[in-house]
Parts: structure tokens; sequence; C-alpha cells
């Protein structure tokens, strides 16, 4: 509780020194749909890929996996390429399975917050993912709420779809160049720090979700 008191005073200061905000960018795992890495990790140690966290977390990727979070190379290459790195022939949907585990819910609450938030603000989603967490996510979106992505934001960009990957500039500035926003208006919201570099070069505002805060704490949101 302290600590939530400690981040609501901080941050409040912090979003009141912002120009006007009037549109937001939400990363979507960890943000708006919770994730736990751990879960894929130990789903793969149970098919004997014991060393999958030397591949990818939330913090660190290998050129493979990014390849493949860039479009780069379709399901069945990646499948092939997990065979390979594990080391042993481990079925399709086994593999699938594991890497899909990660994926949990979309809390009902944040889900409302956005539904409100589109009434006052443009919002969109911009994305770090892949072909199959898209399907599975979308999936789960829709049996939990009868929508999809594309129903709740105003456009959602996804980086296997875009060929390109945060944090790197260029797909901050397609979102600004797609929808005519002006970045300094512009507020994009995740939960990993390091995706900032990118969004700031292009002049958005940034703020850093830290878990296991959520987007219903955000002052900014309280306001609305």
């Amino acid at each position: 509780m302290r600590n939530n008191l400690k981040f609501k005073i901080h941050h409040l200061k912090y979003l009141r020194s912002m120009p006007a905000i009037k549109n937001i960018i939400f990363d979507l795992g960890g943000v708006i749909l919770n994730i736990n890495f751990a879960k894929t990790e130990n789903a793969f140690a149970d098919l004997g890929f014991t060393d999958f966290r030397q591949h990818m977390t939330q913090f660190h990727i290998t050129p493979f996996f990014e390849e493949y979070e860039i479009g780069k190379i379709d399901d069945a290459a990646f499948v092939k390429g997990i065979q390979q790195i594990a080391g042993r022939p481990l079925a399709e949907k086994d593999i699938i399975h594991a890497w899909n585990a990660l994926l949990l819910d979309f809390p009902p609450a944040r889900i409302q917050l956005l539904e409100k938030l589109k009434t006052q603000y443009r919002i969109f989603l911009l994305s770090n993912t892949n072909s199959l967490h898209h399907r599975a996510f979308q999936d789960q979106l829709y049996k939990e709420t009868g929508k999809r992505l594309e129903d709740i934001f105003e456009k959602a960009y996804y980086s296997h779809a875009v060929h390109l990957r945060k944090p790197h500039a260029p797909i901050y500035q397609l979102v600004l160049d797609e929808n005519n926003l002006n970045a300094a208006e512009t507020l994009f919201i995740d939960d990993t720090a390091s995706n900032f570099s990118g969004a700031e070069a292009v002049g958005m505002q940034t703020f850093f979700l830290e878990p296991p805060l959520t987007i219903l704490d955000i002052p900014l949101f309280q306001k609305s």
C-alpha cells in the first residue's frame, strides 16, 4: 500500500507536467493481457528443453526469436527451429502449447477502462508478438468478451505484421505517421522500460507501468 501511494504521488506530478495528452498507445502483454513467462519456460522444461530462458525472456531475445517476432520466418520454420534448438524431436502441438502457456487472461476491469478511454482519447495498441501468440490471445479475448482487439482500439500494431519491433524508433514513427499523430500529444505505456528509447527518440511521452501496478492505478485515468 505504501509503495502504491508513493507511485501515485510521484506519477501524478509527472503526468501533470506533460503536454495535453490526446493519444495513448498501449503495450499488450503485462499491460492489457496478463502474462507469465515462467509458465512457458516451465512448459518447455517439462518437454526436456531446459535452457529456454537462455533464448528468450521479457527482457532478452536471441536473433532466432526476434526473426519470428518481425515475421521473417513463419510458424512452420519457428516450430522446426525450436526442435533444432532443443535438440530433440518435440511434437508440434507440444511446442505450440508450451509457447502459448505464458498467455493468461484479460482482466475485465482493464477492458472496461479501455472502452471508457476510447471515448476521450484516440487509443492504439503496439505489441511485440508473433502469429501463434496473436491467434491465441485474440481467441482468448473473444472467448472472454466476444470482441477482438481491433474492436477496442482505433488500430492495433503487431510486430510480426509490420515487420518492425520495439524498442526501435521506426515502429513508433509508423504509428505516428499512419494516424497523423502529434508525438508530443501521444503517451506510450509499457511495462518494459527498455522499450522507451525509440518512443522517446520520436518525441512521444512515455509511462513505465512497473509491475505489479496496472493501468487502473494510473492517476491520469482515474481522473477520466
